[in-house]
């Protein structure tokens, strides 16, 4: 939720209890806390938290962290139902959660932690700008692989989810090939090979990005199908190759967030499943504004090249079985 609000909103207008305090604590700290009490007898209720701060210090700090500069003004007729509303009205976040967390910060809630500090003097919760610079480097690192992973075999061939500050769009076609021919196929894009499909649009992408001091197409490629992680495609970097399985390319382009492309070979009885993965990170409101609003260009020319990848996949296998 702060992370929502706060990349969302350059100007709040927010409930008085805005000011109130509470004690926020990593989940790595719990978990400590957790297999900690695991080894002891029942100790009753432990209250457990860093030191406390109030949830406008929270959305500061995050602000802080991201570079953004955000102005937040308190007004004493923001309701509690209001609020929940207007929380679901411009975060994803579902009401069955935004409703616990705004009744949590209704009134301040400060832990009395002496007895977790005499009864686990081992554990030393991390402050909450700790914290909050740990989760971004971990959505930035480890999200792409551990959350998008799930949409495949019988399910849907699009999906489209907003979870932890980043974007993805998934689209998978069904091809008659093996896994490596279709790994090969996604690892010769770029370069002379192109993009297959928008290639003038891709074109005019790269001298835009020139224009703003970007890599722009003109760094091509050093191979017509192998790739070697951080090696350059285009205005993409290679971060990660898993051969006959998985190509992750990350965006140099200019852009107001973080982006990737990423395609999977997953076998699926005689055929494989070509998964395609757009993911975007917006940074603030210009990051949000800029996918949703590009978004219509950037479906129909994902949805384009996955068709053609498949196709591409297809006939490199056919060319095979011939030869």
């Amino acid at each position: 939720m702060v992370r929502y609000l706060t990349e969302r909103l350059p100007i709040m207008i927010t409930p008085r209890w805005i000011d109130n305090q509470a004690s926020p604590i990593g989940i790595r700290d719990v978990l400590s806390y957790l297999l900690a009490a695991a080894e002891r007898p029942p100790l009753g209720i432990v209250e457990i938290g860093a030191p406390p701060l109030t949830f406008r210090a929270m959305m500061e700090i995050y602000a802080q962290e991201q570079e953004l500069r955000r102005w937040i003004f308190k007004t004493l007729v923001l309701a509690p139902k209001l609020a929940t509303l207007w929380i679901g009205l411009v975060t994803p976040i579902p009401n069955r959660l935004a409703v616990p967390l705004v009744e949590g910060i209704v009134h301040s809630l400060v832990a009395d932690t002496t007895r977790a500090r005499a009864l686990f003097p081992e554990i030393e919760p991390m402050a909450y700008r700790e914290a909050v610079r740990l989760a971004l480097t971990r959505i930035s690192e480890l999200a792409v692989e551990t959350h998008w992973s799930g949409a495949l075999g019988a399910a849907q061939t699009y999906t489209l989810e907003d979870w932890e500050g980043q974007i993805c769009e998934e689209r998978t076609v069904l091809v008659d090939a093996p896994p490596e021919v279709v790994f090969r196929a996604f690892c010769s894009l770029g370069g002379d090979t192109g993009w297959l499909v928008w290639n003038w649009a891709w074109r005019v992408r790269g001298f835009i990005d020139k224009l703003f001091g970007g890599p722009g197409l003109r760094r091509g490629r050093r191979h017509p199908y192998a790739l070697l992680p951080g090696e350059a495609v285009d205005f993409w970097r290679v971060e990660k190759v898993i051969p006959d399985r998985l190509l992750r390319l990350r965006a140099e382009m200019k852009t107001p967030g973080k982006a990737w492309l990423e395609f999977q070979a997953v076998p699926e009885g005689n055929r494989t499943r070509l998964v395609q993965r757009a993911l975007f990170e917006p940074r603030g409101l210009a990051g949000t504004l800029y996918w949703y609003l590009l978004y219509p260009i950037h479906g129909k020319i994902f949805s384009d090249m996955a068709r053609a990848l498949g196709k591409r996949a297809e006939q490199l296998y056919q060319q095979e079985q011939r030869g």
